[in-house]
């Protein structure tokens, strides 16, 4: 499974390349835009094809997603500790983060699967994830009930160690955003 986390701030014709990695197989897209009002995140979503709304998943904003027929809702670890995932439970998809290999395998059926980051040096927020060792964590992994998404750092020349060390998909943000080519970096990394 491979999964694309959209920028913070706007990228140059952002939904037609997020309309462009659907038809390239993408699996599923997270929209992260916490500068944006309710009103700037519809106006967002209607400039991706309706034909990938079921593969779309909210990070806030979780009131647009009747509108748009958006069952996957993502929860951060401050908001999964607070218990605000518990009234969309059961009749969404939701997903969290988590930053170390104890807390997800603590995690709860209800978890379609977890962010586990960062994996390798972030590509997108420069200094962090430099000491992290999330990548020999994974070995240490004993809940197969949820799915471990590895996040942090990665793109063509090291997706292929993240499915070799047990994750269930990769999390793609920097690689896909700081390229030229978004659409061709993502082919890349969905061939390998």
């Amino acid at each position: 499974m491979i999964l694309v986390i959209t920028p913070e701030k706007a990228v140059p014709n952002e939904t037609e390349i997020i309309n462009e990695l659907f038809q390239e197989g993408l699996d599923l897209l997270h929209i992260r835009k916490p500068m944006l009002n309710g009103e700037e995140i519809k106006n967002f979503i209607s400039g991706i094809e309706e034909k990938y709304y079921s593969k779309l998943v909210l990070h806030g904003s979780y009131d647009w997603a009747g509108d748009y027929h958006i069952s996957r809702l993502h929860f951060r670890e401050n908001d999964r500790n607070n218990g605000m995932y518990k009234p969309y439970a059961g009749q969404n998809m939701i997903s969290t983060s988590v930053h170390d290999i104890e807390t997800f395998n603590a995690l709860g059926q209800e978890w379609e699967y977890a962010f586990f980051s960062p994996v390798f040096p972030s590509i997108s927020k420069k200094g962090y994830g430099e000491t992290s060792n999330v990548l020999n964590d994974m070995k240490h992994r004993a809940h197969h009930q949820v799915k471990l998404i590895a996040l942090g750092g990665i793109n063509e020349s090291n997706i292929r160690k993240v499915f070799e060390n047990g994750a269930d998909g990769a999390a793609l943000l920097g690689a896909v955003w700081e390229s030229n080519e978004p659409v061709s970096t993502f082919k890349k990394c969905r061939n390998i």
